[in-house]
């Protein structure tokens, strides 16, 4: 991709699943990468694995729920790596159930991580692209909050606010150039994906439904991801803005 070369990029949730292989093809571009994620030693892991190959990384311990956490590690990275070119907000959490069988506590920790975690992460990051005037922001959502997901209800009020959020944002900043992108995984094989179906019967039930679903017959892998993710980074894609992309082998088709 052109234009990811020395850019400092921070990515959310980098420290397993999708976001570990966002980190891995950001450090193969030659990017400086930042590792946000609330296990530390999994963001060190996946910073050192970058560092092996010859790229550049540092991790963060970052609970991005917590705005001041959130603060205080962007103004590190930008001691630390240099003024922020790139942020990809894709840490998120869900467990399955339908809307009915929940309860506040469950939705107040959706809400943090999946829409005020975002929140907090455009807050520190975009005025200084502002000032600038330059910088870009993909935000992974998913098309449950696109076209509804059974089980994933509140999850997908977060990822459809976090859509519209990056359109507004969109409008409101493309005088200044700065981009901001959508980019929705389908089911994908992670960690969270199967903590999200659970385990037993209905963990196996749920996992075989989803991936009948699927025109290309299987779940999304972590690798699939970041090409669109590194496309849309890119200068390549430096007349796009606002936009939403699908990478879900087929499943959702929206116009």
């Amino acid at each position: 991709m052109r234009g990811l070369k020395d850019k400092v990029v921070i990515v959310t949730g980098g420290g397993g699943g999708i976001g570990a292989a966002l980190c891995q093809r950001f450090g193969e571009e030659g990017s400086a990468v930042a590792i946000f994620d609330l296990d530390g030693a999994a963001a060190g892991k996946a910073a050192a694995a970058i560092r092996a190959a010859g790229g550049q990384a540092r991790a963060y311990a970052v609970d991005i729920a917590d705005q001041a956490r959130v603060q205080a590690a962007v103004t590190q990275t930008e001691r630390e790596l240099g003024a922020i070119d790139v942020l990809v907000n894709n840490a998120g959490w869900d467990k399955a159930a339908d809307f009915l069988d929940t309860e506040r506590t469950l939705w107040e920790k959706i809400v943090a991580i999946n829409l005020y975690g975002p929140l907090h992460m455009h807050h520190a990051v975009l005025e200084g692209m502002r000032q600038r005037g330059r910088g870009c922001v993909v935000n992974i959502a998913s098309d449950a909050g696109r076209v509804g997901s059974s089980g994933e209800s509140v999850y997908s009020f977060c990822k459809g606010g976090l859509i519209a959020f990056t359109k507004t944002l969109a409008r409101e900043l493309a005088k200044t150039q700065i981009r901001l992108n959508v980019v929705c995984p389908g089911p994908t094989d992670t960690a969270l994906f199967r903590d999200f179906c659970g385990e037993g019967e209905y963990g196996d039930k749920l996992r075989s439904a989803l991936t009948r679903s699927i025109p290309f017959g299987r779940l999304g892998q972590p690798g699939d991801v970041p090409g669109a993710v590194c496309f849309l980074a890119s200068e390549d894609a430096a007349f796009i803005t606002g936009q939403v992309l699908s990478v879900s082998g087929g499943l959702t088709m929206a116009g």
